[in-house]
C-alpha cells in the first residue's frame, strides 16, 4: 500500500477510536510512528501515562516488549494493551532470566545471608521485575538507579543489578563505590563469576544495551576534534569509560532537558538512538545538536506504520491483535517492586 494512504487511514482510524484508544510512543521511534502519538515519553513515563487512561479501553504501546508488559500491569484489569510490532524484544532485557537471577542469588546468599539486595533496571522482564519484590528489592530508571543503590546500601551491604552492566557500574561509582567492589556476574561462567564476587558491594549482570555499548572513547575524542568547544552527553548504559570522557551523562528525559537547557548558538553532540538525536535537532534549530555516532534500535524499529495500522484496525473492530497481558502472580510481585521505587 502507498506510504501516505496509510499514513491517511492510521489518522481516520485514530478519529474513529477516539478516546477509546490512546497511543503511547517511545521517543527512539521514527517520526512517522511518533506523528500519531498521543504521549510520547520513556518507558516508564509512559507506562504511569498508560495507568492514568481510565477512560481508553485500548492502550496502543509502541515500543519494546518489557514496556508493554509494565503498561499492562500498571492498567486497570479491563483495559487491553497492544503492541502494534507484535513482538519486539529489547536484547538486554532477555539477557537475564529468572532461572539464571536465581542461581546468581542463591550462591550469593549462602556467603551473604540476608545482606543483598536485587535491584532491576526497568529495562527487564516482568518476572524478573517480580523475583525482585519477591527478594524484597526493586526496580529502578535511568534517571534514579543511583538513588535507589543509595536506598539499597542504607537498608542492606551489598546489590545484585540486572540486567546492564553499564548503567550499574556507572551508579555506582556516581556514589563512590571502588571498582574494585564492582563486580561483573556472567551468567555463563557462574562459578567464576560467584569466585570474583565475593567480596564485592556491588555486583552487576553483563548484559548491555546494543545501541549504547557503540559508542567509544573515539568518538568521544573525535567529534571533540571536529567542533571545538562541543558538549558532549552520553546515556549511563554507555561503557564507564564513554560516561567518563563526556561532559555530562543522563536518562533519556535528562538528555533532553540537558538539550533544552543549552544556550543558544551550543553544539552538542548525544549518544544514544539516532532518531531521538535526530528529533533533538529538529526540535532545537537554535543549537547544533548532533549524534555521536549513529546507532539505531533495531527492536524499536520493528513498529512501523504498517503494523500500526494494522492494530488500529483490530481495535475498531473489537478483535484486538498482539495483545500484552502479565499474569496475575508475576503482576502482584513486579508491581511490588514498582512500588517500591515510587515510594522514594
Amino acid at each position: 500500500m502507498d506510504p501516505e494512504t496509510i499514513l491517511t487511514e492510521i489518522a481516520q482510524l485514530k478519529a474513529q477510536l477516539g478516546q477509546d484508544a490512546v497511543i503511547l510512543v517511545h521517543h527512539y521511534q521514527r517520526d512517522d510512528v511518533i506523528r500519531f502519538a498521543d504521549f510520547r515519553g520513556d518507558s516508564l513515563q509512559l507506562s504511569r501515562v498508560a495507568a492514568e487512561q481510565d477512560q481508553a479501553k485500548y492502550i496502543v504501546f509502541c515500543g519494546v516488549n518489557f514496556m508493554a508488559e509494565t503498561a499492562a500491569m500498571l492498567c486497570a484489569p479491563d483495559q487491553i494493551v497492544v503492541q502494534p510490532a507484535g513482538d519486539a524484544p529489547c536484547p538486554m532485557a532477555r539477557m537475564a532470566t529468572v532461572d539464571e537471577a536465581e542461581e546468581a542469588w542463591d550462591r550469593l546468599t549462602e556467603d551473604w545471608g540476608d545482606e543483598l539486595v536485587p535491584i532491576t533496571y526497568q529495562n527487564s522482564t516482568a518476572d524478573l521485575k517480580a523475583f525482585c519484590g519477591k527478594h524484597g528489592g526493586a526496580v529502578c530508571t535511568s534517571s534514579n538507579a543511583e538513588r535507589l543503590f543509595k536506598w539499597a546500601l542504607e537498608t542492606k551491604k551489598r546489590i545484585i543489578f540486572f540486567p546492564d552492566q553499564w548503567l550499574g557500574t556507572n551508579s555506582a561509582l556516581a556514589l563512590g563505590i571502588p571498582e574494585a567492589e564492582i563486580v561483573p556476574w556472567d551468567p555463563d561462567d557462574p562459578e567464576g563469576s560467584y569466585a570474583q564476587a565475593r567480596e564485592a558491594t556491588v555486583v552487576v549482570w553483563k548484559g548491555y544495551c546494543n545501541v549504547h555499548v557503540s559508542f567509544t572513547t573515539e568518538h568521544v575524542r573525535s567529534v571533540r576534534e571536529q567542533y571545538p568547544g562541543v558538549q558532549v552527553i552520553v546515556h549511563p548504559e554507555c561503557p564507564a569509560d564513554v560516561v567518563a570522557a563526556a561532559d555530562a551523562y543522563g536518562s533519556t528525559a535528562g538528555i533532553i532537558q540537558y538539550v533544552d537547557q543549552a544556550p543558544a548558538g551550543s553544539t552538542i553532540a548525544v549518544g544514544t538512538e539516532i532518531n531521538m538525536v535526530a528529533r533533538l535537532a529538529q526540535d532545537y534549530t537554535d543549537k547544533k545538536v548532533i549524534p555521536l555516532a549513529r546507532s539505531l534500535c533495531g527492536a524499536m524499529y520493528r513498529t512501523h506504520p504498517g503494523n500500526l495500522r494494522e492494530a488500529l484496525q483490530a481495535c475498531a473492530a473489537g478483535q484486538p491483535i498482539h495483545v500484552v497481558r502479565v499474569d496475575q502472580e508475576t503482576a502482584r510481585w513486579a508491581n511490588l517492586a514498582l512500588e517500591r521505587m515510587l515510594n522514594l
